[in-house]
């Protein structure tokens, strides 16, 4: 088919540009063809049959809106808000002290049940300046708190009558595309909800500002979080807290639908060890990894790609030494997990109990190879 052009010429002289007229109207013609954009005007009974075939596909999202209310119900006595006053390292504008916000979560913990939230929304307050706020309106101070650096983990003993622990996640089983609710006190306001889906698992070497965050394996989320909603839960459709939200990536300083929350499995291991031991015993290799893999590096030894944690050398005795891992080893999977990468292996140790004995497969010689270890505690070998 020739598709061409129709034009109207205008002849003028050509020093002067052409001139321009109105289209006239035509008074009382009517178009021999219909416009296939003006819609058909519908009858009243094809109105009425329309009104129930949008009422039968209303009936699903009334389904899935009364599904989240009862999820609210269920979760938001579970929800504390923290507000904790800190000591300035110095004066600002004549002020000694500054006010944090936060969230926190009820669990039960080695048989105890405390309020789980983030280290960085506690961290520089005594006792007496953490106030928490429970969903009845009741204002609790905590009897004791633990915390660690490493993973912005605090857990906060609490003492009280009628508290309600959330349900957690007893696996892994959040993947991306999930639903999940983030649930919180965005500036302030307490016990808000949020929806949003997993947006991506194993985050890892995020800048977090104040305080660096050593081991990081954060779930991506886009469900709206805000400051205030540090330590809250991260709650997926059944009602069970699957990570504590803890970051977000923003150039305003509000929510742009990029939110972090540390996996449960994690917070879980880590709030364990802070409750039966009052600091958190990790497990140790003994290898040093190699941070910059290279494409160029993975194919010298026979790999298709970088994948897994290159080993740079060995700490002699460590369980690494003692397995029989060596310098330009690619470590590939732990413990049954694939590795990705050099933070994701510091990551999985980390969340190791001490002296469980693990598998580990690694490249060598351009095949696979597997090697059972021994882990040992970080504290024998690193200060």
């Amino acid at each position: 088919m020739t598709v061409a052009t129709v034009s109207t010429c205008i002849i003028c002289p050509a020093d002067e540009p052409p001139r321009l007229a109105p289209v006239p109207a035509v008074i009382g013609a009517r178009p021999e063809r219909a416009d296939p954009l003006t819609p058909e005007r519908l009858s009243a009974a094809d109105r009425d049959r329309l009104y129930e075939q949008v009422a039968q596909d209303g009936e699903m999202f009334e389904r899935q809106g009364r599904h989240l209310r009862r999820l609210s119900q269920l979760l938001r006595p579970t929800v504390v808000h923290i507000s904790a006053t800190k000591p300035l390292p110095r004066p600002r504008n004549g002020k000694t002290t500054e006010e944090e916000a936060g969230s926190g979560v009820i669990a039960r913990v080695a048989g105890r049940t405390v309020v789980v939230t983030n280290r960085h929304v506690v961290n520089r307050a005594d006792l007496d300046d953490i106030l928490l706020r429970l969903d009845d309106g009741r204002e609790i101070h905590p009897q004791r708190a633990w915390s660690d650096a490493d993973t912005d983990i605090a857990v906060l003993d609490v003492e009280a009558d009628d508290l309600q622990p959330a349900r957690l996640a007893e696996k892994d089983a959040l993947q991306i595309g999930d639903a999940v609710l983030a649930i919180g006190s965005p500036f302030g306001l307490a016990h808000s909800v949020t929806l949003g889906i997993v947006s991506a698992k194993g985050r890892r070497d995020l800048d977090l500002g104040e305080g660096r965050v050593r081991f990081q394996d954060f779930i991506q989320t886009d469900a709206a979080i805000n400051p205030g909603n540090s330590g809250g839960p991260l709650v997926n459709i059944r009602g069970e807290v699957v990570g504590l939200n803890t970051a977000i990536a923003s150039n305003s300083g509000g929510s742009e639908g990029i939110g972090f929350a540390i996996p449960i499995a994690m917070v879980m291991f880590v709030s364990r060890q802070l409750v039966e031991h009052g600091q958190v015993h990790r497990a140790y290799l003994g290898v040093s990894l190699d941070k910059t893999f290279t494409p160029q590096h993975a194919d010298r030894l026979g790999m298709p790609r970088p994948v897994g944690a290159l080993v740079l050398g060995v700490t002699p005795g460590a369980p690494a030494d003692r397995a029989g891992i060596r310098r330009e080893d690619v470590i590939i999977e732990y413990d049954g997990r694939p590795v990705d990468d050099d933070d994701h292996l510091l990551s999985l140790v980390s969340t190791t109990p001490l002296g469980r004995t693990v598998a580990v497969v690694i490249f060598r010689d351009r095949g696979r190879s597997t090697l059972e270890l021994t882990v040992a505690s970080r504290r024998d070998f690193e200060p």
